[in-house]
């Protein structure tokens, strides 16, 4: 059995994509200088320093890559992979592949299993009576109507990576898109939904692709 059937499975028949000369030497979202001949990649969640295997489905080549910058800011892409790793997937001419992903060590910065990492990184929403969220700290969020959330999107160290996802965001029709800091790090999320709106505001985001929602209750 490979090992790769020994860890544990965090997203499959997912895209992944590669940036390259143009980012080359810029600072990534955890301060590092940006390689791309190192076998680094960028998410938009995944703790700092988290490895993950990444397995294109088109020739089943793997390779291990270290999460050190946040992205990719394209709907419907998951992983932002470093030149180097994309050429060892050989995925250089089609930009583009179809991968499955395993965590192979989640970053130092969190407790964790790649199991509950990976089930945090969305928000199962039912509409009901009293509608329930699962929130990233695995505490129940009732929704209320009347009461106003917060839906937080991303965190970025680097305040002009946050902006640019924000514009995406608004320029995908989403209103009240903010930047709110916290520490060093610049959090983007869509701003004050109704407790009865939340729901309906998440699938929305997930099918322009923004996924990996947090939901916050708003404070009066």
């Amino acid at each position: 059995m490979s090992e790769a059937f020994c860890l544990e499975l965090y997203k499959d028949k997912v895209v992944v994509s590669y940036y390259a000369e143009k980012f080359h030497g810029r600072k990534t979202a955890n301060g590092e200088r940006f390689n791309m001949y190192d076998m680094t990649c960028a998410h938009k969640t995944l703790p700092f320093n988290t490895i993950i295997r990444v397995t294109n489905y088109a020739n089943g080549k793997s390779v291990d890559v270290r999460v050190n910058d946040r992205g990719p800011f394209v709907a419907g892409r998951e992983v932002d992979l470093s030149k180097g790793a994309a050429v060892k997937l050989d995925m250089i001419k089609t930009g583009t592949a179809k991968v499955k992903i395993h965590i192979v060590k989640m970053g130092a910065n969190t407790k964790q299993s790649a199991v509950s990492a990976a089930k945090a990184q969305k928000i199962p929403i039912t509409p009901s009576k009293g509608t329930a969220a699962k929130s990233q700290s695995a505490k129940k969020l009732v929704l209320k109507s009347g009461q106003l959330y917060d839906i937080q999107l991303g965190s970025f160290s680097d305040e002009n990576n946050a902006r640019e996802y924000a514009k995406k965001i608004s320029r995908a029709k989403f209103k009240n898109v903010a930047l709110q800091k916290s520490g060093g790090n610049t959090r983007v999320s869509v701003i004050k939904v109704d407790g009865k709106d939340v729901p309906s505001v998440v699938k929305q985001l997930e099918a322009k692709g923004f996924g990996n929602a947090f939901v916050k209750e708003r404070k009066k």
